[in-house]
């Protein structure tokens, strides 16, 4: 079995690589597990390999808030000390402190 180790933990604050938004981690997947349609979307020069850990953020940008699902190759940790303000982030997570979220919820 081939085991992948994720970067980023529940909880941390990362930012995208190219594209301008913030977010928290909220799962993360050790390798690809969205749909092909999802992937096939990505313009072929700019997809990211599936065999790395993909993460599910609480993603926000200057106009709105969402669910991102982003590659470990275009995520990098979000050093700005500045919490997020994504309206679901207080279902899971507890308050803001040293750079990142405390889990609110008990995980499976």
């Amino acid at each position: 079995m081939d085991k992948r180790n994720a970067k980023y933990h529940l909880g941390q604050v990362v930012r995208h690589r190219k594209h301008p938004f913030r977010g928290v981690i909220f799962d993360v997947d050790p390798a690809f597990s969205n749909t092909e349609e999802w992937y096939d979307a990505i313009p072929e020069d700019s997809r990211p390999r599936k065999d790395q850990p993909f993460y599910h953020l609480l993603a926000e940008n200057d106009e709105s808030f969402y669910v991102a699902y982003v590659s470990e190759q275009n995520l990098v940790l979000d050093d700005s000390g500045q919490p997020l303000e994504h309206p679901d982030l207080h279902e899971l997570f507890g308050d803001f402190r040293e750079g990142s979220y405390p889990l609110q919820i008990h995980m499976n």
